[in-house]
């Protein structure tokens, strides 16, 4: 099989596991693959994962005047390909709709990839529908090399419904992770119909079942509080101001402690609520961690708790991973009903599941779920066998393969 060039936003990032494990799963199945980043990490740590593929990476300029030379040198060589002309029409087109600098910036990094694109390399395939996909859309006209393309969440949510559609007539098919992000994106394929829908799933290996006994901690003995948890950045569509008021209005007889796993600019705004709510002394803020850490706190932990929202700008999570990861390990989760968090978890069947943007009900279900260790193992226990019978990641990869052989095939 010729080898994939895989376009990325960044390149490794701890809080993008599920594209690590499919890189990783892919070089598995047989695929040669070669990274390519629009920026470089800023994570001080890395997962054991990224140490495992193989691909060597290499990164597009991630501001055009940081190298310029690079640019022009690209821009001149790019000029003489048959596909320029097509790339800059496009380009032209969807500038009057989107006027900023990062359109032009995507446009001078579609250069670079198409003039420094590696010979050996027969087929682009791009993680995220935003911008690394409009990277990819130039690059691909200004070169001839099929694309494809791998949509999530934010991307799917954020970017104008013109622009889904102008990608998803040009990629060969797009392929995304949630039933509800499938739905958006097929109304926007039109007569193409060319979008796929398959979870990413976990690497259960790398996710044994836990074989520890759970303790009965259910919040009497403020000796051994109930522990509990969360991993995930500190943004907005987390609502982890959200989880902090649900927190504070928890029964005074309760004994609990916190634990928040993840970076993101609001750490030290939640930190300032949370003394301001006078719960600062039963939260501990781990910052990131590598993903051996984080399997021992799902393990160590009584329950496991999220506040997706979805933002003013249409931002959301789609299935966070690390509630599949949680899920695994056996530990109960209690969340909000918003996107793909219901395509795996039911409210009172295998977990609590409230409303966004309600810190009274998430609190009650909370103390519930604190008060009631056998609910907590019923219910987990029901997670724990859905992820392991039906969000293998191995299922995702034989999604791509087929779909990747099937294109290939075609062009042939």
């Amino acid at each position: 099989m010729r080898k994939i060039l895989v376009l990325l936003k960044g390149y490794p990032r701890l809080s993008e596991t599920f594209i690590a494990q499919e890189l990783l799963g892919l070089e598995r199945a047989g695929f040669t693959l070669e990274l390519v980043a629009m920026r470089r990490p800023t994570d001080r740590k890395r997962h054991p994962v990224h140490d495992e593929i193989r691909a060597s990476v290499w990164y597009l300029p991630e501001y055009l005047h940081e190298e310029p030379l690079r640019v022009l040198r690209a821009l001149t060589k790019v000029r003489r390909l048959p596909g320029f002309g097509r790339a800059l029409k496009a380009f032209l087109r969807d500038l009057p709709r989107d006027v900023s600098r990062n359109r032009f910036r995507r446009f001078g990094q579609a250069a670079v990839l198409a003039a420094e694109w590696p010979q050996d390399a027969g087929w682009l395939h791009v993680h995220f529908i935003h911008t690394p996909a409009s990277v990819a859309r130039y690059a691909s006209m200004m070169n001839g090399i099929a694309w494809t393309v791998s949509a999530h969440a934010k991307d799917i949510w954020t970017s104008p419904d013109w622009e889904l559609r102008q990608k998803l007539a040009d990629a060969d098919w797009a392929v995304t992770c949630t039933r509800v992000g499938y739905d958006q994106l097929m109304r926007l394929s039109g007569a193409r119909r060319n979008v796929h829908l398959s979870y990413h799933g976990l690497d259960l290996e790398r996710f044994p079942p836990c074989t520890g006994t759970r303790s009965p901690r259910d919040g009497s003995d403020p000796a051994d509080p109930a522990r509990l948890l969360s991993v995930g950045r500190a943004v907005p569509k987390k609502g982890y101001d959200v989880l902090l008021e649900a927190l504070a209005r928890l029964p005074a007889d309760l004994a609990w402690h916190f634990v928040h796993i993840g970076g993101g600019d609001e750490l030290s705004r939640l930190k300032e609520q949370a003394e301001r709510l006078g719960i600062g002394a039963r939260i501990t803020w781990k910052g990131a961690l590598d993903q051996r850490d984080v399997l021992q706190h799902y393990r160590d932990s009584d329950l496991f708790t999220l506040a997706c929202r979805i933002t003013g700008d249409g931002d959301r999570d789609g299935l966070p991973n690390v509630m599949v990861e949680a899920a695994s390990q056996g530990l109960p989760v209690v969340s909000t009903t918003v996107s793909g968090i219901i395509e795996l978890f039911a409210d009172g069947d295998n977990s609590l599941l409230v409303a966004p943007e309600n810190p009274d009900a998430l609190a009650a279900a909370l103390a519930r779920m604190i008060r009631d260790p056998d609910l907590r193992r019923q219910l987990a226990a029901r997670a724990e066998h859905k992820v392991r019978t039906e969000f293998d990641h191995k299922n995702s990869i034989a999604d791509l393969e087929r779909l990747f052989t099937a294109s290939w095939n075609r062009e042939n």
